[in-house]
């Protein structure tokens, strides 16, 4: 009797996709006896359970959809290896409170300083906290919006960019951009201006972005978007990537003539 009482509950919980209670009707029911729950306490048991399954769900498919090239934590972070970054801002940052403005966040510095795994770790406790978020390089962001405006549905692909809570623009400055394609950039930007927030990593100061778009009022118009009330971080420290390896790239070539001193004329 037991069984069959088990099985349609399964069954009836599967068929109104409660799913939670599908799988762990057996356990609930093993803890609400073993702490003497009384049946409020059993059915709010029964319902915390449901809504965890169904948080979960929803994250899987918010981290599935966001493209995030790695899943690593700000608390994967190895804060000691840049000391000149500022624990408060990077704290600041971690509230989240630039997505709640919906202002940008622009993360400055010379390659491997850990600009990029900022910005994924931020999208992860957006990802944690309910936001939608979405992962791009500029460079996959210019050819994505350029093959789209080529076939005629600019507008849409804008709109798809546009939806997402948080935008994360990764590697701004390794590429200069056409003028098209720094108009389709500028045309993103606009659209996502006190809608929604945008992360963007570069290697170059602001100062150098007209060179990088090719047209100054362009990229004026772009930072001033950008920038407005937005939280900057500029990490200016050793790579993460060649820690250790200064000396192997300094050190004399083995069986290389050592340098003769120079002579006078």
């Amino acid at each position: 009797m037991g069984e069959l009482i088990t099985e349609r509950i399964a069954r009836n919980a599967r068929e109104l996709k409660l799913l939670g209670l599908a799988d762990t009707a057996d356990e609930l029911v093993e803890r609400a006896e073993s702490s003497k729950l009384g049946y409020r306490e059993f059915l709010d048991l029964v319902l915390e359970t449901e809504v965890g399954v169904l948080e979960g769900r929803r994250y899987a498919s918010r981290l599935k959809l966001s493209g995030l090239p790695h899943h690593k934590t700000l608390d994967e972070f190895d804060v000691s290896f840049q000391p000149q970054l500022d624990p408060k801002r990077l704290a600041e940052l971690r509230s989240l409170r630039f997505i709640e403005q919906r202002v940008c966040s622009l993360l400055l510095g010379p390659p491997g300083v850990g600009k990029s795994h900022i910005a994924v770790g931020l999208a992860m406790d957006a990802l944690r906290a309910g936001y939608l978020v979405r992962y791009t390089t500029l460079d996959d962001l210019v050819r994505d919006l350029r093959a789209a405006d080529h076939a005629g549905s600019l507008r849409q692909k804008l709109a798809q960019y546009q939806r997402p809570h948080v935008l994360v623009v990764d590697e701004v400055g390794y590429l200069g951009l056409e003028p098209a394609d720094a108009n389709r950039f500028f045309q993103l930007i606009n659209r996502r201006y006190t809608r929604s927030s945008t992360i963007v990593t570069s290697n170059k100061r602001v100062v150098e972005w007209a060179g990088l778009l090719g047209d100054e009022v362009l990229a004026a118009a772009i930072l001033d978007r950008l920038l407005h009330d937005a939280e900057v971080l500029t990490i200016n420290g050793p790579s993460w990537r060649l820690r250790g390896r200064t000396e192997i790239l300094t050190e004399q070539p083995p069986n290389s003539p050592a340098p003769q001193p120079a002579t006078a004329p």
